[in-house]
Order: structure tokens, then sequence, then C-alpha cells
């Protein structure tokens, strides 16, 4: 027979755990959202729940979401996100069908965290696997439809993915879910046939690019050799016509190089040489 001060030490006890199973909690980093099934009071709770414990009774549940950045990867590698294939898939322009790991980086705002459970009906995981995958696929292949591969994968690789981000942003913004960054995880994949092709092409262009340069300089090296050359013969016009109109003009200069050696006169002068005249004009008679 059990006795009544261990009865009642006992019901103590079951009422405490009956109590603490009935609770639900909110862990930091999270807003929750609490879910009534049964009453007068069932349905999605309007106001959101900060971090503590709340009393939670059959029928009713906390939904967390995150209100800090997190990141999620789809991609090939079962290494990473879900072990199953999660990449994305898409076709250019011309219809060529390519491949690619996306990452997404997304936070939930706390005030709008009940309207985004009414909306969806599902936790951040389920979000993840499905609602945001989904709208990042359509936008990803409604998008990328109006690039030729060339510019996917070269300098509007970026810019696809932004406009792809705006949408994605756009579409979950108004349900209080914040999708922060889309980035490219990995290189985009497709046939090895194109991916040569284009590697290729891009060689090509480089090298034309070499030429084109070289040739610039090629013909500028040529061009400046002409304006020397003409400049050159201006200046030799220019000397033979003030010779010609000013006789003196050689027998000044021959002074002047007879004063560049020190003014000596010639120590052998062949026969019938005449020895120059200087000396009138270097007094300035």
């Amino acid at each position: 027979m059990i006795h009544s001060k261990n009865f009642k030490a006992i019901l103590i006890i079951g009422t405490a755990a009956i109590a603490l199973a009935a609770c639900g909690r909110v862990q930091p980093g999270y807003v929750g959202i609490k879910v009534n099934q049964y009453g007068t009071g069932s349905g999605v709770q309007d106001t959101p729940l900060s971090v503590g414990t709340y009393f939670t009774p059959i029928g009713t549940t906390i939904i967390e979401y995150p209100v800090y950045t997190q990141q999620y990867i789809y991609t090939a590698s079962a290494n990473e996100g879900a072990a199953s294939n999660e990449e994305f898939t898409f076709n250019d322009k011309q219809g060529l069908n390519m491949s690619a790991d996306i990452a997404v980086s997304y936070s939930v705002d706390p005030a709008r965290a009940p309207v985004l459970y009414q909306k969806f009906r599902t936790t951040s995981e389920g979000l993840v696997a499905n609602q945001i995958r989904n709208e990042i696929r359509n936008d990803l292949n409604d998008t990328a439809s109006d690039y030729a591969v060339d510019d996917i994968f070269g300098d509007k690789k970026k810019e696809l993915l932004d406009k792809v981000q705006d949408e994605v942003a756009a579409h979950f913004k108004p349900y209080g879910l914040n999708i922060e960054r889309l980035t490219w995880a990995n290189t985009i994949r497709m046939p090895q046939s194109v991916h040569d092709q284009i590697n290729q092409r891009i060689v090509n262009e480089q090298q034309a690019k070499a030429a084109q340069a070289n040739l610039i300089t090629v013909q500028a090296n040529a061009e400046s050799a002409v304006a020397k050359a003409k400049g050159e013969a201006d200046a030799n016009t220019l000397l033979a016509q003030s010779i010609k109109s000013s006789p003196g003009l050689i027998q000044l200069r021959a002074i002047e190089a007879w004063k560049d050696t020190g003014g000596k006169m010639p120590t052998y002068v062949g026969a019938g040489a005449e020895i120059p005249v200087v000396g009138k004009m270097l007094k300035g008679e």
C-alpha cells in the first residue's frame, strides 16, 4: 500500500513531468509561431513568440523560423546540402542544356513570421527544400533563356544570377522571407565539347587582340619614323635656302667650327691650298 506522503510526492513529480512535456521552447536566434489544432482558438496565432518557454497543451505546437542569416547549398554533391542531387538545370537562348550548384542566404522577418507560416504551412527546412528551390528553378529557367551560352559562361554570369535573385526576393518579400543573396557555388557545367569551343574562342580572341595591339604599335612607329624623316628633310631644305640667300653663312659656320677647336691654324697645308682668312671677321671688321 502506498503511503500518503509517497503518493503526494509521486503526484507532484508526475504533474511536473506532464507540465514540462506540455511546454515548447523558442531558441535564441529564432522566432516562434504557435499553432493550435483544436478549440475555439484553433489556427495560427498572429503574435510571434520571442525566445522563451511556452505552454503547449495537446494539439498545440510551436514552429520556429531563423531570424539570423542562414545559408543552404543546392548541389549535385552528396557532401553538401541534401544527400540527393539538388543541382539546377537550365537552358540558354539556343536551348543548350546546362547545370549549376547555387547557394542561397536567407532569414525571416520576426514580425511577419506568422504570415509566412499561414502562406506556406511548412517549417524552415520545408521552405528550403520546396518553395525556395522551386522559385529559384523557375526564375533561373525564365531568365537564362534570354542569354547566349557565351554570356552565361563569360562576363554576364553574375548579371544573370543577380536578376534571378531579384525575382526570387520579390516573390517572398511580402511574406517576411528575406532572400539575401544567391551565388554560384561551383563552375557552371555544360557539355565538354561546348566548353572546349568556348575556351578556344576566348584564346583566339585574345590572340587577335594581341595582334591588333602589335599592329597599332608598328603603325605608330612607322608614322613616327616618317614624321622624323620629313622633319629632317624640311630642316635641310630650310638650311639650303638660307645658304643660297646668305653666302656668308658658310664662312660663318667655318669660323665657328674653327673657334671650337681652339683657334689653331692648320699645321700642314697642301700645295695651292688656301689658308682660312679669319682675322678681320674675328675682330668684327
